[in-house]
């Protein structure tokens, strides 16, 4: 596995930098145990815009919600069946935010992640991230994580009003906004269709096959520390 130029690094989040496990067990079933919270927070203006995207996205599906409980259920429905729509993310965001903020909630982030995101730092690489989670969450995970506040260490974060992980295009906006040529740019994901896309656009790309996951890509490592790179150039 060659890996050169690289001037930025483009990471996801679940099954990368953090366990599928504390998604899944503890941020989303938070989310459902305190959803009905949102009804106290639709002054919110990000609340409100969400509250209106999942109104006319059920519209679009032939599902007509007239009042806030249908809301509510809606986005427990969506929160149920894992979907990764873009409302649905940014209120999962706003209640996390609470939670965090208590004490209730710590971010996980595996060990090897902020020691090399120091090292790459200090080697003149850019940090970025890219997660089907809202910017908001992104920015909780690491900013209340158990290792600390890493968010210092990205310059950037991507969710899905970029795009589809799954889609080429996707990719390519987010190389023509960090205004770096894709080759520079190394994606980190555990999925394959991800990979795939991000491949297609012209990134470099690894797979992360933490526990739990197979190794379904030509580049793949168990870890950061086994991410090394042949030659690079300061950004």
């Amino acid at each position: 596995m060659e890996l050169n130029n690289i001037r930025f690094i483009l990471t996801d989040i679940e099954g990368t930098t953090t366990s599928v496990s504390f998604v899944y067990e503890i941020l989303f079933p938070y989310f459902r145990n305190n959803i009905e919270k949102l009804k106290n927070l639709i002054h919110l203006s990000e609340v409100k815009e969400a509250f209106e995207q999942t109104i006319q996205i059920s519209k679009e599906n032939g599902i007509i919600l007239s009042n806030n409980d249908q809301i509510i259920q809606e986005l427990l429905d969506w929160s149920l069946a894992d979907k990764k729509i873009t409302p649905l993310k940014t209120l999962q965001g706003v209640l996390w935010q609470e939670g965090y903020k208590s004490g209730e909630i710590k971010g996980h982030v595996y060990k090897d992640v902020a020691t090399n995101l120091l090292k790459w730092q200090l080697e003149g690489i850019q940090l970025g991230v890219f997660s089907s989670g809202s910017v908001a969450a992104q920015k909780l995970i690491f900013g209340y994580s158990e290792q600390g506040d890493l968010t210092s260490f990205f310059s950037a974060y991507f969710d899905t009003k970029t795009g589809g992980k799954r889609e080429v295009e996707t990719y390519t906006k987010i190389s023509n906004e960090l205004a770096i040529h894709p080759s520079n740019i190394l994606f980190l994901s555990d999925i394959k269709e991800e990979l795939e896309s991000a491949n297609d656009a012209g990134f470099q790309t690894i797979q992360l096959v933490r526990e739990g996951n197979v190794k379904a890509w030509m580049n793949s490592v168990s870890n950061f520390d086994e991410i090394h790179f042949n030659e690079n150039i300061n950004c």
